[in-house]
């Protein structure tokens, strides 16, 4: 990780979901300020507890939690009142649920996204403080565009209002970027997976989906052949990349902050998995933890509307320009990712508590 000399308050919106918690704990053990803004649409207390859980009591200290939306202009002015560092995670994600809930999904990952540039740029204008904002984009934003790996200067036309939203939340920046004082960088994340993210309800994701369902010796369901591939990255390379990304304003030579023009990073493992692969990575990663054999095959379903057929990212960017190197690769990912699931699905000892 990073070296900081100093504590600075960093605010992280959707810190108590999956990614921000990750970030708030790493935040919190390098001894910093982190205010977390958050409505709990998705996000949960109990990440932000086990990310205190995970660091010194009085690193844990320093953590400040604001219960409120993204879109509430008079909130966000006090939320970000004299910070420093702007980390940018709050959404809602799934491409299926930008079908089901397109207006949600705009209000939420655009106008949230414009309503917190406009604070930040209002406040940075009051005070000079504010010294980066990073955001989270997505991959999405490639849609139909069929090369690989997929390179940050082409994309293709959204296949879905989850991309059309990420895709306006980078033109916003762009268009913003002349009027502020501080650097915006977006980063497109691939396919996350880790600890604390969420195994239920119909946008789960594949991985915490198939992992809870095999630790409970339940059939997984594949959509589609098995042969769509996605470039899968661990939860702390996502970390990884949020920080170099921050703090990148101190070595403005290595990347193009200095023309104004705001950066955009892949954020990904550059390697290609398809399902099937997946599948048995998971399902070894199961059987070696638990001494047990499962003798489950996967069932196949229709394809998903708006799901892209493969995905691959060129990361040569981000480790040209920040430095970032993959830190996990997926093996371990998993591997630490099914140990936090079945740790998580053990009965609870009361006498702990």
């Amino acid at each position: 990780m990073p070296h900081l000399d100093q504590s600075y308050t960093w605010l992280v919106t959707g810190g108590a979901g999956f990614i921000g918690s990750h970030l708030v704990e790493n935040l919190l053990r390098l001894d910093q300020r982190v205010r977390v803004l958050d409505n709990f649409s998705t996000g949960k207390r109990e990440n932000l507890d086990e990310a205190c859980s995970l660091v010194s009591p009085d690193q844990s200290k320093e953590l400040e939690l604001v219960v409120g939306d993204i879109q509430d202009e008079s909130l966000l002015h006090s939320a970000i009142a004299d910070v420093d560092y702007v980390l940018h995670q709050a959404a809602l994600g799934s491409v299926p649920r930008s079908f089901h809930s397109p207006l949600a999904t705009n209000s939420s990952n655009v106008t949230g996204f414009l309503t917190l540039l406009e604070a930040a740029r209002q406040e940075s204008e009051k005070n000079g403080r504010i010294k980066s904002f990073v955001y989270a984009s997505s991959s999405a934003v490639y849609g139909d565009h069929p090369a690989l790996p997929k390179s940050e200067g082409v994309i293709g036309n959204a296949l879905s209002p989850y991309a059309a939203s990420k895709r306006a939340d980078e033109l916003y920046a762009q268009a913003f970027s002349s009027v502020i004082r501080f650097p915006i960088t977006g980063l497109r994340y691939f396919n996350v997976f880790g600890p604390r993210q969420d195994p239920e309800g119909a946008y789960a994701a594949v991985i915490p989906r198939w992992t809870s369902s095999l630790i409970h010796g339940q059939e997984c369901v594949i959509n589609g052949d098995g042969e769509t591939s996605r470039d899968f990255c661990f939860v702390s390379n996502v970390v990884l990349a949020n920080l170099l990304s921050a703090l990148s304003h101190r070595h403005p030579e290595t990347q193009q902050h200095a023309s104004k023009t705001p950066a955009v990073y892949n954020v990904a493992a550059g390697a290609r998995t398809d399902l099937l692969q997946l599948y048995s990575e998971i399902k070894d990663a199961v059987e070696q933890l638990t001494g047990t054999s499962l003798d489950l095959a996967p069932r196949h379903a229709e394809f998903r509307a708006g799901d892209v057929r493969h995905s691959l990212a060129d990361i040569s960017k981000i480790q040209s320009e920040l430095g970032f190197r993959v830190q996990t690769h997926l093996k371990e990912g998993i591997e630490q990712t099914v140990k936090w699931f079945y740790s998580s699905s053990l009965p609870q000892d009361p006498s702990a508590t």
